[in-house]
């Protein structure tokens, strides 16, 4: 099969019909208390010959491609120079290719100047999938993820005046009880800074055991609760939300800000509703 994947092999949900290609194993930061997902597996860029070869052959096979996801995680911390060559020849495979996405972080964005993230745009890269997962500084700096909430409102900024797309992960849950609602206000204070044009909210599940010491895991009820405080607090002027990863208590999706009323008052209707644990964290899934 072309391409060939080295498991495992991640990709957003809205990736589904995309083509993936590996151009990097594992994440080039891999220390954060919350996330599974490159966990033993060692960060390496892709040999450059190895991955034109797999791009030209697939662009035989599979000429008609046009949604591209780039993999593993953080592929803009490959840089410029190296991340360049590698779009230009994706165009030179897929004629009919319309857009090319990633994830990525604020620090790895922060490196490009915007000439670059311009060039990059033109290349047709287009959605970059960053988790702010909190606007609590403090918090983020206890769950290990080393990434700075001023650095990432900036990158989202600057990668969407580039004309880019950001799509923003954040974890419902993540303070647990102690933090839940000082975590929901300051995550949405930050959002309203970024304003990124998509918006996902995931609920975080503990399969690395608890990120920080003194956690206490969210109520099914709780978390709910938290993400009425969140969109509650928001002053979005353009994005899409959607809060329907199987993590979640109930699947939601929504347009900021017309949608933003019907969606408190849906959220007030089910924590009211006796449908949720009150004590329990409900349904979670297995593993992400």
């Amino acid at each position: 099969m072309i391409p060939r994947y080295v498991e495992p092999l991640f990709r957003p949900p809205a990736e589904a019909g995309s083509l993936i290609f590996q151009v990097a194993y594992g994440c080039p930061h891999n220390r954060c208390r919350f996330c599974g997902m490159y966990k033993g597996v060692p960060y390496r860029p892709r040999p450059e010959a190895e991955l034109f070869a797999e791009i030209a052959a697939a662009g035989e096979r599979y000429p008609g491609t046009r949604r591209i996801f780039l993999a593993d995680g953080d592929v803009m911390a490959l840089g410029f120079d190296r991340l360049k060559p590698i779009l230009e020849a994706l165009n030179a495979a897929f004629p009919h290719l319309a857009r090319v996405n990633s994830y990525a972080n604020g620090s790895s964005i922060a490196q490009y100047d915007d000439s670059e993230l311009a060039a990059l745009k033109s290349l047709r890269l287009q959605t970059l999938y960053l988790g702010l997962e909190t606007g609590m500084q403090t918090l983020l700096d206890r769950v290990g993820k080393t990434e700075q909430i001023t650095q990432m409102v900036e990158s989202v900024r600057r990668t969407q005046t580039a004309g880019m797309r950001a799509s923003v992960m954040v974890l419902l849950g993540l303070g647990g009880r102690e933090f839940s609602h000082e975590h929901a206000v300051r995550t949405a204070e930050t959002l309203n800074r970024m304003q990124p044009r998509l918006l996902s909210a995931l609920r975080f599940v503990p399969v690395l055991g608890e990120p920080f010491e003194g956690f206490r895991l969210l109520s099914e009820a709780g978390v709910v609760a938290e993400l009425l405080v969140l969109v509650e607090s928001l002053e979005l002027e353009h994005t899409v939300f959607r809060a329907n990863h199987t993590s979640n208590p109930l699947p939601l999706e929504a347009r900021f800000p017309a949608d933003k009323a019907w969606l408190t008052a849906e959220l007030r209707h089910v924590l009211t509703s006796g449908m949720l644990d009150e004590t329990g964290p409900g349904f979670l899934p297995a593993e992400l």
